[in-house]
């Protein structure tokens, strides 16, 4: 019994940690760019969108495909970026112990 009680504490404890870590998650700004810096996307580590900055000269109607494509490729970066933050955070909540592959926690 005094095993199964301390794995439930242990529980809690990540439990706690993984709370505390959504909450520094929202508090994690990624940028992504494209286009040699003329798009930038900002998002939390969480996903939320906050922020894309065009370039002026990009503004032009014959560049809108152009265009469309940095700004998917700058939050294709800024994505990556979220999830190696989530993955760094992650690894401090759990001690450092590997997920499955596939687990994504907390998501």
């Amino acid at each position: 019994m005094l095993d199964f009680m301390g794995l439930m504490k242990q529980a809690q404890a990540m439990q706690t940690k993984m709370a505390e870590m959504q909450a520094e998650l929202d508090q994690v700004a990624v940028e992504g760019e494209a286009g040699g810096g003329a798009v930038k996307v900002t998002m939390s580590a969480k996903g939320a969108l906050q922020r894309v900055a065009i370039d002026p000269s990009l503004l032009k109607p014959e560049e809108s495909d152009i265009l469309e494509d940095l700004i998917v490729t700058a939050h294709a970066q800024a994505r990556a970026r979220a999830d190696e933050a989530v993955a760094e955070k992650m690894k401090a909540v759990t001690g450092g112990l590997q997920l499955p592959p596939g687990l994504k926690l907390p998501f």
